[in-house]
């Protein structure tokens, strides 16, 4: 074979490797697929995988939600079959994230913009993205309650409804926090159990059992107790003093997809205002001041829960409280 033939099948073989190489590698501007985990409301996070799309042409999100027992049991799953499979996580309350960074599964990384959200709701391992507030609702012929203690009284003697903390994170926040705030401890709903509360298993459950006038009254979140009354429930909703108790949830980044831009991209949108206004449209408090979510009566009261001591006494919390109701 002469050089200039040799040289040909060289430049050929070349051509042909780049063609192979590009058709392998895709094109050029594909990003990587995201795998979210996460507990809210679909409305809320179908609305912010929309959102970010469009910002964010080539990108997609792929979903996973489920209530927070049955994402942990995913969680769970991955792990034995060899690793989680999400990128974010996105939970409900941060008792169920430390549990992730604890496993190292997630965490260890924050977006630029995470100063932007206020430091109660912000850690090294996470960001928090909207917020629950645990008030009360109460049918309209029955007293409003204007402390928590009130609830323990004879106004509402065998028709209270408490969510399961064991189920409903935002439960758990609220039993985190009573079991810490002066004047009410696990006594608290040690009387709630004397005046025959019932355990049901989620705050909607409870809103829904009150609106029928299954019960007088019970604990939720304002989003459930608002949805119903705005669409005609015959329902009072109260933040009652010391404050409605407000149960965050963070999201964070997955500890192997610590080098996906496109996870970090969507957890920095999450908590951007374009984002927060998203979730709020969507009808979820967001956490970034100044992003106007749902209703919030002017003055309402708020209290935060001492998250790190809930976490250390989670598991003897539960059982304490389980052992009053039975469960």
């Amino acid at each position: 074979m002469t050089a200039r033939r040799v040289g040909s099948a060289i430049l050929l073989a070349l051509v042909l490797l780049a063609a192979a190489c590009s058709q392998d590698d895709g094109p050029a501007d594909a990003s990587d697929p995201v795998m979210l985990y996460t507990c809210v409301d679909d409305a809320v996070a179908q609305a912010m995988i929309e959102e970010f799309e469009l910002a964010n042409s080539g990108t997609d999100v792929e979903l996973f939600r489920a209530p927070t027992a049955e994402l942990n049991a995913r969680v769970a799953g991955d792990v034995r079959s060899g690793g989680l499979r999400a990128d974010v996580v996105w939970a409900c309350d941060p008792i169920t994230m430390q549990g992730l960074v604890d496993q190292d599964l997630v965490g260890g990384w924050t977006p630029d913009n995470a100063p932007e959200i206020p430091a109660e709701y912000r850690t090294a391992d996470w960001v928090g993205a909207a917020v629950l507030y645990i008030v009360a609702v109460h049918r309209n012929d029955v007293p409003a309650p204007q402390t928590w203690s009130d609830l323990a009284g004879a106004d509402y003697d065998g028709g209270l409804a408490i969510p399961d903390p064991a189920f409903a994170a935002s439960a758990l926040g609220a039993l985190g926090y009573f079991a810490g705030a002066e004047g009410y401890g696990l006594d608290f709903y040690r009387g709630l159990v004397d005046h025959g509360a019932v355990q049901v298993s989620t705050p909607d459950e409870v809103t829904t059992g009150v609106a029928q006038g299954i019960y007088d009254a019970g604990l939720t979140t304002a989003n459930s107790a608002y949805v119903a009354q705005e669409s005609g429930s015959p329902i009072g909703v109260t933040w009652p003093e010391p404050g409605a108790v407000a149960v965050y949830g963070p999201v964070a980044l997955a500890t192997d997809a610590a080098g996906s831009t496109s996870a970090q991209d969507f957890i920095s949108f999450v908590i951007s205002e374009p984002g927060q206004t998203t979730l709020a449209d969507a009808g979820s408090y967001p956490t970034r001041t100044g992003v106007s979510g749902p209703t919030v009566p002017v003055d309402a009261p708020v209290v935060q829960p001492d998250w790190p001591t809930i976490v250390t006494h989670k598991d003897d919390l539960l059982a304490d409280y389980q052992q009053l109701f039975g469960s």
